[in-house]
């Protein structure tokens, strides 16, 4: 299934793209898609229903962010090894993990507003994790039935604030609008090969990022595992698992955004977004 949300920020409703791509209203079904609403359960009840009993979504709606009241948004840092290399850094022996602000999480083509006194905002396509049943210390061969789906992220990045500004990358990770995120949820029965999906980022029409999830260091089912020794990850929880190369940082010399940029990008079987970068005014 595909599953979204949609209407003006702050009032989504959540919904299903059919099989001919007509856009469906689940909110007699589920309240959002949020929460419990994504644990298992709650999908094979969605599953069950035929699709054209569901009333259809007039007109073209804003398309929010896929999940809603996100709690936990994890993030997974230098995860392809081909990334790794075009920073310099060396392969990571365990996941770096750091979180992004919640508040953050916008939709998918919802405008990017470039922070205030920021001079190194960066791009990174990103394939996002998003947890069904959850729990702590799950087993790796049991984390596979733990996630709901799959969906888009823009992992959209300060680069100063993250690395030179005392050490602690979630300064230059959670500003407002910074987690661009669907434009749906894929359930993971219709992802065959998560650790084999084309990658890509364009801005203004120019292609910098191609690349795959078969370079993932760390596979989602073994981000699932490790990260749940740490915290217990509850439904609707969201992971970002890194990104393939060709984020700005990692040209020579650095390439930055400054506002007035289109930057699109997309993921095979996920869909795609597109972004109006704008400076912060203020």
């Amino acid at each position: 299934m595909k599953l979204l949300r949609f209407g003006a920020a702050g009032a989504e409703k959540p919904g299903l793209l059919d099989a001919k791509g007509v856009l469906r209203d689940l909110s007699g079904i589920i309240p959002d898609l949020a929460g419990k609403a994504l644990t298992s359960a709650s999908l094979a009840k969605i599953g069950a229903i035929d699709p054209e009993s569901l009333p259809k979504v007039a007109g073209a709606p804003r398309i929010g962010a896929c999940v809603g009241d996100v709690r936990n948004f994890i993030a997974v840092g230098l995860n392809f090894a081909d990334h790794a290399a075009e920073t310099g850094a060396e392969i990571p022996k365990e996941p770096i993990l750091f979180n992004k602000a919640p508040n953050c999480i916008v939709g998918p083509n919802d405008d990017v507003i470039i922070p205030k006194g920021s001079k190194k905002t960066d791009w990174e396509v990103e394939l996002a994790i998003v947890i069904g049943d959850g729990g702590s210390y799950i087993p790796e061969d049991k984390a596979m039935a733990a996630i709901a789906g799959f969906a888009v992220c823009n992992d959209v990045s300060e680069r100063e604030f993250q690395i030179e500004r005392g050490g602690q990358w979630a300064k230059g990770k959670g500003c407002p609008t910074f987690g661009p995120l669907g434009p749906w949820m894929v359930t993971t029965d219709e992802v065959k090969d998560v650790q084999n999906l084309a990658m890509w980022l364009e801005v203004d029409g120019e292609r910098v990022q191609n690349g795959s999830s078969k370079t993932m260091i760390f596979g989602c089912a073994y981000l699932v595992h490790y990260i749940s020794q740490f915290m217990r990850l509850d439904p609707g929880d969201v992971i970002t698992t890194g990104t393939p190369p060709g984020v700005g940082l990692g040209f020579k010399p650095p390439r930055f955004l400054k506002g007035g940029e289109v930057v699109k990008l997309g993921i095979e079987g996920l869909g795609e977004q597109q972004q109006h970068f704008k400076a912060y005014q203020g």
